[in-house]
């Protein structure tokens, strides 16, 4: 049996798996909800493109595992400082420029959503011109990905790592096999789940604003983690990242006070559906 499957039949190895996937589940959600927004594009084809963006997105996610474990170092080595005096300065490495870019394309993206959700004259309508072709949605996909893909990886490193003495030094050896099955499980996962949020929030457009507010969260969390990466200050302020538990009660706040709002807005209607009915059958009386 290779060695690198050695890992795979044991407690520590089956525990660790199951963190994994556990992680890749929680971390996975942004991901799907962006896929389910972006491929709804491309009309009677979005199906197909979440299958293939998402798998081919997988992919690429395990030849960027096996990248990041070879060179994690470089990760960190600065590519260029910018310092303009009491404007902004930073030192930005390839992770900290990937997180900013990134993030700062989500923004756009459900900004963008958002603006057209006011502006269309049919709520459930979209215009012409706003419709992306199969591949174009496939790449928009599977390069937001591989932004996710950063703090995925470097968190499932964090816990899928075991320590060895080699000739009196401990070293770190990262247990990619273990980390490759998390991603593949995570990825028939999301191929599973997509069709069925995206459905979702098509029957229930209300969810969809939720949805793109969202995301628009996770474009304010990259960025600020990108930004903190670089050490960037912005007019002497230094620029925090976004805790993920911030983030999560957040989210948790939006999903709450939108389910307390939708549910309150239905009682509303049904009430006022009846005082309707009831107002009908007055005039009929007074008729005859």
């Amino acid at each position: 049996m290779p060695d690198i499957f050695g890992d795979l039949f044991t407690l520590s190895g089956f525990f660790t798996l199951l963190m994994l996937l556990l992680l890749q589940a929680v971390l996975g959600f942004d991901n799907l909800l962006y896929i389910a927004i972006e491929s709804k594009r491309t009309g009677e084809h979005a199906s197909k493109v979440r299958r293939w963006g998402i798998g081919l997105a997988m992919l690429f996610r395990i030849i960027l595992l096996i990248v990041i474990v070879s060179l994690f170092g470089l990760l960190a080595e600065p590519l260029f400082a910018l310092d303009i005096p009491r404007i902004i300065d930073g030192e930005f490495t390839l992770q900290s420029l990937v997180t900013l870019v990134g993030g700062s394309f989500i923004i756009y993206t459900a900004i963008k959503e958002i603006h057209h959700l006011l502006t269309i004259d049919e709520v459930g309508g979209h215009h012409k011109k706003e419709k992306k072709s199969v591949t174009q949605a496939i790449l928009l996909i599977v390069t937001m990905n591989v932004v996710f893909s950063f703090d995925s990886i470097l968190s499932a490193m964090a816990i899928a790592n075991v320590k060895e003495v080699i000739d009196g030094v401990t070293e770190t050896r990262y247990q990619v096999t273990i980390m490759t099955i998390a991603i593949l499980a995570s990825g028939v996962l999301m191929i599973l789940m997509a069709d069925y949020v995206a459905d979702f929030l098509q029957k229930n457009r209300m969810y969809e604003v939720l949805g793109l507010f969202i995301l628009f969260l996770v474009g304010v969390l990259l960025v600020t983690e990108g930004a903190h990466l670089a050490h960037m200050h912005i007019f002497t302020f230094e620029i925090l990242a976004m805790s993920k538990s911030s983030f999560y009660l957040v989210v948790g706040v939006l999903i709450i006070s939108d389910i307390i709002s939708t549910s309150f807005q239905k009682r509303l209607w049904a009430q006022r559906e009846q005082e309707l009915r009831k107002g009908g059958k007055k005039v009929s009386s007074a008729d005859h």
